[in-house]
């Protein structure tokens, strides 16, 4: 055999071993995905990347167990494909599970083959994107395949706060593999087809005797609206990877990259005179603060995050003259903006990702404080809302407040106020910045010289004026320099602009700790 020869042989060797790793489980397992409306493992790569970019790590690896029949279930790649490529231009590594094979039930080999690729991701500072989609733990191999559950959770947490880390969900994820997700940033979940939790429906059923469908466990809609463990919700899994592409395009590609900005496509200078009449006269009356956000960020842009989740808070990625920020707002048309436990959660861990990764933080306020109740205090609202005042007095990232209309008490404080060190805090004519509302605070202050009143009702309305005229306005706090400046409503997006490109260089400064304990 001449050199042509054998250089054709082995050739021809290569090809039908690449033509057996992109069967996956074979035609027929193939077929059923696709019949579930599900892609395969290759297929959503090639779907969320820019076309031609994947390149594959680790693709004829197979498992060394033998044992309860696997000697004859060796395929090549084993139960999934991992590798980097670009999206818009971005390198980005990525694993996607195989469920084709064995379930996509993660293994050692799995495990192996996304710790490296995760391990590279790390050092070439890349975001890491899983596409999940499996059965769980292979129950065959035992403690090897625990261990390999370790390596990935240990990874997880090594990858935090240094590059992004995005879990698509696709399919189920069931038992101890749900902490993989749970560690990463971002949660996508579609709709109909992927599930997330501990114990199943079965398991649940017998130690408890509560009967639940796939859905009501553990569906999208659970998860983004009620556990608050994922993000966003998807349509279907086409849409769930788009909705990846443009969330990284938020994102810087690890902790130590420039903040993300695109050619601004919007007048910085735009001022909309609709926001000066926005503010209800009656300061009981809601409306949407998500109407400023959108009014004031370029047009567009505005990405929510954790939209179904803790409504009376409102959290997102959108753009200040190109310039990735993150938002974060009380809500007024959800229980009147108020902070309780979820809304706590929501915005100290969104505050946290943007202090980690640099993106600059912009606050809009409007809460009359935190939500009474005994559920509340007992549930541990103390220790919950202590960790808005905690990730935001540890964020060293630029910080711009926006207080609309009620800042009250504690409340005032922790959403991002000038005591706990934030760079820029502007007000708007309706603002009210006080220990409590007017009308509470007669009741206690004037309690009896309301009695024996003739008309208590007049008095106290009298009376409420007078509080709300001597400390509910902006301008006793812009007096003692707690405020900025007090500004129209219209004049909010130029004056954000300037301040985000004042504080474009700020410097750290933090005092040297291995690290602080926040009230988890």
């Amino acid at each position: 055999m001449n050199n042509k020869e054998n250089a054709a042989r082995l050739l021809r060797n290569l090809e039908e071993r690449r033509a057996l790793i992109q069967k996956g489980g074979g035609d027929e397992k193939i077929a059923a995905q696709h019949k579930k409306g599900k892609a395969t493992a290759r297929e959503r790569i090639a779907r969320l990347l820019d076309p031609g970019t994947f390149q594959e790590v680790d693709a004829y690896l197979v498992h060394r167990h033998v044992d309860f029949g696997m000697e004859t279930e060796r395929p090549p790649g084993d139960s999934v494909v991992v590798g980097f490529g670009k999206i818009d231009g971005r390198m980005v590594a990525v694993f996607s599970q195989d469920f084709t094979v064995l379930g996509g039930s993660f293994s050692e080999a799995q495990g192996q083959k996304v710790a490296k690729i995760m391990d590279l991701a790390l050092d070439a500072g890349v975001p890491i994107i899983g596409l999940m989609d499996s059965v769980g733990a292979r129950i065959q191999e035992g403690v090897y395949s625990l261990a390999a559950f370790s390596e990935l959770f240990w990874r997880n947490t090594q990858a935090s706060g240094v590059v992004p880390q995005i879990s698509v969900m696709l399919g189920p994820c069931a038992g101890g593999s749900v902490y993989s997700p749970g560690l990463t940033d971002f949660v996508i979940m579609a709709e109909g087809q992927s599930h997330m939790f501990i114990t199943g429906p079965k398991v649940i059923e017998t130690v408890t005797g509560e009967k639940v469908g796939l859905d009501e466990l553990g569906g999208a809609a659970v998860h983004n609206q009620i556990s608050g463990v994922a993000h966003f919700s998807a349509s279907d899994e086409n849409a769930a990877l788009d909705l990846t592409r443009k969330l990284l395009s938020y994102l810087p590609s690890n902790y130590a990259e420039q903040t993300p900005t695109l050619p601004p496509s919007d007048d910085p200078r735009r001022m909309d005179k609709e926001l000066d009449s926005l503010i209800p006269a009656d300061p009981s009356e809601p409306y949407d603060i998500r109407t400023v956000i959108e009014r004031v960020l370029d047009t567009g842009s505005f990405l929510e995050t954790h939209a179904g989740f803790a409504q009376n808070a409102v959290v997102g990625f959108g753009r200040m003259h190109g310039l990735s920020v993150g938002v974060v707002a009380n809500q007024p048309m959800n229980l009147a903006g108020v902070l309780d436990i979820n809304a706590s959660d929501k915005i100290a861990r969104f505050v946290r990702f943007c202090d980690a990764f640099g993106l600059p933080i912009i606050t809009f306020v409007d809460t009359p404080g935190f939500l009474p109740g005994v559920r509340e205090e007992h549930g541990g609202i103390i220790r919950h809302g202590a960790k808005i005042v905690y990730s935001y007095s540890e964020a060293t990232v630029p910080k711009v407040t926006v207080i609309t209309r009620k800042a009250y008490g504690g409340a005032y404080i922790v959403m991002s106020s000038k005591h706990i060190r934030t760079d820029m805090v502007f007000a708007w004519p309706s603002a009210e910045i006080a220990v409590m509302g007017a009308e509470g605070a007669v009741t206690i202050l004037y309690a009896d010289k309301l009695k024996g009143q003739p008309d208590a009702a007049a008095a106290a309305e009298a009376f409420t004026k007078e509080f709300r005229d001597k400390f509910s306005n902006p301008f006793t706090a812009a007096a003692s320099g707690h405020v900025d400046d007090v500004i129209k409503p219209s004049e909010t997006r130029p004056r954000l602009i300037a301040a985000l490109e004042l504080l474009r260089d700020k410097r750290l400064r933090t005092r040297p700790k291995k690290h602080g304990n926040m009230p988890l």
